[in-house]
This record gives C-alpha cells, sequence and structure tokens, in this order.
C-alpha cells in the first residue's frame, strides 16, 4: 500500500457543494395583490429584522418592480426567513 493511499484527501472545489464554499443567496420576496403595505412592512421588520425605513423601501420596491432582495446569506441562513415570510402568506424565496 502507497503511503498516500491511506490519507484523506480533501474533496476538490468542484465536489463542495455552495454551502460548504459559503456561497452567499438572496432571499427574493415576490410582489403580490393580496397584502396590504402595512402588513408587509410589519411582516418584513418582525420576520427578516430589517429596520422600518428598509422595509418600506423594500414594500415599495416589490409594489412596482415585481421583486426585491431582502437578505443576502448562505442558503442555511435564509432559509428560516423564507419560511417565516411563507408562514405569513408572502410569496418568498431563495436565489
Amino acid at each position: 500500500m502507497k503511503e498516500k493511499d491511506h490519507l484523506k484527501i480533501k474533496p476538490g472545489i468542484d465536489e463542495l457543494t455552495g454551502e460548504e464554499r459559503g456561497e452567499k443567496r438572496f432571499l427574493i420576496l415576490h410582489n403580490d395583490d393580496v397584502h396590504s403595505f402595512d402588513y408587509v412592512i410589519d411582516t418584513l421588520i418582525e420576520v427578516c429584522e430589517l429596520e422600518v425605513v428598509q422595509a418600506e423601501q423594500c414594500t415599495y420596491l416589490v409594489h412596482y418592480k415585481g421583486k426585491c432582495d431582502v437578505k443576502k446569506g448562505t442558503l442555511s441562513y435564509l432559509k428560516p426567513y423564507r419560511q417565516g415570510l411563507t408562514d405569513r402568506g408572502l410569496n418568498a424565496t431563495i436565489d
């Protein structure tokens, strides 16, 4: 048996998942015609821990542009935020 056969070889960068590489993703809030501005603003403050001005700006962007980046981070970091938004009836994805 060769000496390097028993050594553990670290996976190459192509073998690592996006999470292991620390790949950043975005939590995206999408527009709907159901919820009021106040509801969306309050939800962003409570769930995503945004400041009032940030939540207001995001809500207007969603209304006029159709979507807005709410947070940036790894998939595991963003999942609870997405779940919190969808639990409250908002349409959110991680891209």
